[in-house]
C-alpha cells in the first residue's frame, strides 16, 4: 500500500510538471490564450490531487 502511494504521488507530480511547461510553452510561442487558461485550470485541479495524496500520505503513514 505505501509503494503505491509513493508512485501515485510521483505521477501527481509528473502530471503537474506535464502541465506547467504545456501551458507556458503554448503562452511563449503565442498560442491560444484560451488553451493556455484550461492548461493552468487543469495544473491547478492537478496540484489539487497532489496535495491531497501528500497531506493523506503524511496522516496514514506517518509513524505514531
Amino acid at each position: 500500500m505505501d509503494q503505491t502511494v509513493n508512485i501515485l504521488i510521483f505521477v501527481a507530480l509528473g502530471a503537474v510538471t506535464l502541465i506547467l511547461f504545456a501551458g507556458l510553452f503554448n503562452m511563449f510561442r503565442g498560442g491560444s490564450p484560451n488553451l493556455s487558461q484550461k492548461l493552468m485550470r487543469a495544473r491547478v485541479v492537478a496540484q489539487l490531487i497532489a496535495i491531497i495524496l501528500l497531506m493523506s500520505a503524511l496522516f496514514f503513514f506517518s509513524p505514531k
